[in-house]
């Protein structure tokens, strides 16, 4: 499917593969994109070299990987990997882990992407792998919305791009049925693409009785990929830049692909006439309109852009003025190819090769956002997405049917069309939030974040990024308890009531976390609770504000740490009897022992309870020495000794 999402296209029609060529031979095939033959021609060359350079390699790859031959190409891009390793730049990463993923070596692709990830050391790029690879995870383990169905109509070579016209289809096809049958694309040796129209039956969404769609514009070189206005009147599609019956091209000898606008009467087109933004320099393609005709989306590789091609929008007038192009921006557009957007009632559905999806070309769907941006793309899985490229997505009014297209195995073509049927969703809603260190207020990362339903059922399960924040996916309508946690740190739990909104976000459900380091004082190999003197009364042993002040913090770190056990020591200062004041310590650790009891903390947390009166004293104050008030209350002190975590 390579061949038009890339939107380029090279002035060489005519060229022939000889058998016995050489690499010079082969450079140039490549370079004029014979794609087809280039490949043969390296693969012939390369059984004789034994060192090959990295950019023989890379020439070899690619030719496979154009013509979406995945095997062969990685089999090339491993041998590049070996030869450059680290070394390897974005995009021939990018090209290796999909040609892993296209035979579905998925561990090996992951395996890589940490790699990679790791080499580029963008935290951001980082989160998004790890939240598309756990939505991938959880659609594996959830039913399907979806059931896909391969059509009748489909030839032996590319159909694609479907697009609703009336009550048909409008579709993109490089079947042997026009009068330049003849003409041969280099880079995959199959003819030009045209547009066709089909009646479309209702009840199975097959297609029949196909004809070429307007046949008075349709050229011996590529017409493809066509939207219209709520009316029919107004077309939109992708065409080769032509001038006076031959093809234009670029500084580089490309010929690059334009967006041609025109009105339809009947079966013609009248007025055609580019968009200002079409370019001889650069391509732009895959247009499509929104419900409304207010905006036109397309992909580009124009200058100023993030990857190979992008995603664009311009706002349409009501006297058809357009705004100039928009990139939607590094959330939808990635490094690689961002190519067929669909935009319909306010979900936005596009392929891209650049998110960590499930192989090649996957399809995703991101939400249009009040504030006028879109939501993180969601990865629509299987079986709408398949190991191979899976693009050019619509779906009718219904919302429950519409069109794909896929060059995954079990089709009939290169490019095949496939129907899909769509359940009505699960309702689901996002809580989101943040974890934060208690004492210091700074986000804490890989903070687990489980929520659980009123039977203690498993709901959902992530972790929180690098900036501390996370996003966790929950039925609608449940009381969802969520728990917060990390190793060292003490646990936070929050209860959160869904509504019935589907998609909806609960925000700002934050956690506080302490870290058990900061809880407690280590002396001698020792630890304990770190707390002030507990104050008495004179004479008295009763709990009082400010020993409950204190004693909170003792009944906090056995509270979020369930494993502690402690035992309980109280001392007094020397002044006084020594046996009077063994008694009354003792009681004041008991009192103190029943009054963490009473907040709930198991009795058998508590291994002991004692006072040791004035007969442990920490420094020089023993009976019959005078000492300063701040000398005795170092020795009027209870500690709180942890002996099990």
């Amino acid at each position: 499917m390579k061949k038009i999402y890339i939107l380029s296209f090279l002035l060489s029609i005519t060229i022939c593969f000889a058998q016995k060529t050489n690499l010079k031979k082969a450079d140039a095939l490549f370079k004029n994109y014979s794609y087809a033959d280039a490949s043969k021609a390296y693969e012939e060359i390369l059984q004789n070299i034994k060192s090959p350079s990295a950019q023989t390699l890379k020439n070899a790859a690619d030719s496979y990987y154009f013509i979406s031959d995945s095997r062969n190409a990685l089999k090339w891009y491993r041998k590049l990997y070996e030869v450059q390793g680290n070394n390897l730049t974005d995009i021939y990463y990018l090209r290796y882990i999909q040609s892993m993923k296209a035979v579905m070596d998925y561990d090996e692709a992951n395996r890589i992407t940490k790699e990679y990830l790791d080499k580029k050391g963008d935290k951001n790029e980082i989160n998004r792998y790890l939240i598309q690879k756990f939505q991938l995870d959880s659609l594996a383990k959830s039913k399907s919305l979806y059931q896909t169905k391969n059509l009748a109509i489909n030839s032996t070579k590319s159909d694609f791009g479907t697009t609703y016209f009336q009550d048909k289809v409008v579709f993109t096809s490089a079947r042997d049925t026009t009068k330049f049958s003849e003409k041969l694309y280099t880079w995959n040796n199959q003819p030009f693409l045209n547009l066709y129209v089909a009646e479309r039956n209702p009840a199975d969404a097959s297609l029949f009785n196909e004809t070429v769609f307007l046949p008075n514009v349709m050229s011996k070189y590529h017409e493809a990929t066509a939207t219209f206005d709520s009316s029919g009147k107004t077309i939109y599609y992708t065409t080769n830049i032509v001038k006076k019956n031959k093809l234009v091209v670029d500084e580089t000898k490309t010929n690059n692909f334009q967006i041609v606008k025109g009105t339809l009467d009947g079966n013609k087109l009248e007025n055609p006439q580019k968009v200002f933004f079409d370019s001889d320099e650069y391509s732009v393609g895959h247009p499509s309109l929104s419900e409304d005709g207010k905006w036109l989306f397309f992909a580009s590789d124009m200058p100023g852009g993030i990857g190979e091609s992008d995603l664009y929008v311009v706002k349409i007038a009501a006297d058809g003025t357009m705004s100039s192009p928009q990139n939607l921006g590094p959330k939808i557009n990635t490094i690689g190819n961002d190519v067929f957007p669909y935009f319909s009632k306010g979900m936005l559905y596009f392929s891209s090769d650049g998110h960590y999806g499930l192989g090649d070309l996957d399809i995703y769907e991101s939400k249009f956002l009040s504030d006028g941006s879109f939501s993180d793309p969601k990865n629509l899985g299987s079986p709408i997405n398949s190991n191979k490229d899976d693009f050019a997505y619509i779906i009718d009014k219904t919302g429950h049917a519409g069109y794909i297209s896929s060059n995954r195995e079990g089709g009939k073509g290169d490019d095949d069309i496939y129907s899909f049927t769509k359940g009505d969703p699960v309702c689901n809603q996002t809580i989101s939030g943040m974890a934060l260190d208690r004492k210091t207020k700074k986000p804490l990362t890989d903070v687990t974040i489980m929520g659980y339903n009123s039977f203690s059922d498993i709901l959902g399960e992530t972790k929180t990024n690098y900036e501390g924040k996370y996003a966790l996916v929950v039925p609608c309508g449940k009381t969802v308890k969520m728990i917060a946690a990390k190793p060292n740190y003490s646990s936070d739990e929050k209860t959160v009531e869904t509504t019935k909104e589907n998609e909806g976000e609960i925000p700002n459900i934050n956690f506080e976390l302490s870290n058990y380091d900061d809880l407690v004082v280590k002396k001698k190999g020792v630890e304990k609770v770190d707390v002030n003197p507990i104050y008495f009364d004179y004479d008295k042993s009763a709990i009082t504000p400010l020993a409950i002040e204190e004693l909170t913090k003792v009944v906090f770190i056995m509270q979020k740490f369930p494993n502690i056990k402690i035992k309980i020591e109280s001392h007094t200062d020397s002044r006084g009897k020594d046996a009077y004041n063994l008694k009354l310590s003792d009681s004041r650790a008991k009192s103190t022992r029943d009054y963490i009891i009473s907040q709930n903390i198991d009795a058998s947390r508590i291994e002991s309870a004692i006072g040791y009166g004035e007969s442990r004293l920490i420094n020089k104050c023993k009976n019959g020495v005078k000492c300063t008030e701040e000398e005795y209350l170092l020795n009027r002190r209870s500690d709180f000794i942890i002996i099990q975590k």
